[in-house]
């Protein structure tokens, strides 16, 4: 059996006791995958990502990451360093005075010189189509255009795995295409949380829905 990248099995989480959220959700990410993941507002999806990288511990469950258990916040360290998350919200995830600050930020923690992290910048925001704002404020930016910077931060990391949560919010068609041609050329397993149901259509392998705190198999 083909190991998986990320795995769930059978994971609990409630904010409120009286109130739980996930109920036995189990899920594995393969290598190459591209797993679409649906389900209604206030279903649980943002917490399964969050989940997944160790942002929120499950009450009860298993999150195994590259063949290794998970439960303690410093066994997620090296998970983060492999596993790219992109936030719902990009003012979560931009903090630096520009864009192009922004985008090398991960680089940087990851040990890259500041010759080098900066390279990496450029060529992720070339990529993406958005190299005029390099030097731009995040404070100015346009819903849309944080939310590709926001990809940038997070593509320039070099992951192994992406996590992209709601990645076409606030998009305007060309960058939705662009973002669709982009993520299509990328080898990366990711699991995509979206609303869209064209761009899951056009991007998933596997589809899955979340309903009453457990996934299961769905339509695109």
């Amino acid at each position: 059996m083909t190991q998986g990248l990320l795995e769930l099995r059978e994971v609990h989480f409630a904010y409120e006791a009286s109130r739980p959220l996930l109920r036995g959700a189990s899920l594995r990410l393969l290598p190459g995958e591209r797993v679409a993941l649906r389900g209604g507002n206030g279903a649980g999806k943002t917490t399964l990502l969050h989940v997944a990288v160790g942002l929120l511990l499950p009450q009860s469950g298993d999150v195994i990451a590259f063949g290794e258990p998970r439960r303690r916040e410093r066994e997620f360290w090296t998970v983060r360093a492999r596993v790219g998350l992109l936030f719902q919200d990009p003012d979560d995830q931009l903090f630096c005075p520009t864009v192009a600050d922004d985008v090398a930020f991960g680089p940087l923690n990851l040990g890259r010189s500041p010759a080098q992290a900066r390279a990496l910048a450029a060529q992720t925001l070339a990529r993406l189509g958005i190299a005029d704002l390099a030097e731009r404020s995040t404070d100015h930016l346009s819903g849309g255009e944080k939310r590709l910077a926001t990809l940038a931060t997070v593509l320039a990391m070099e992951p192994e795995v992406l996590l992209l949560d709601e990645p076409t919010l606030g998009l305007d068609d060309a960058a939705q295409e662009r973002l669709a041609c982009v993520l299509e050329s990328l080898p990366q397993a990711m699991c995509l949380v979206s609303h869209d149901q064209p761009f899951r259509s056009r991007l998933a392998t596997r589809a899955l829905e979340l309903a009453q705190g457990r996934i299961v198999d769905s339509a695109p």
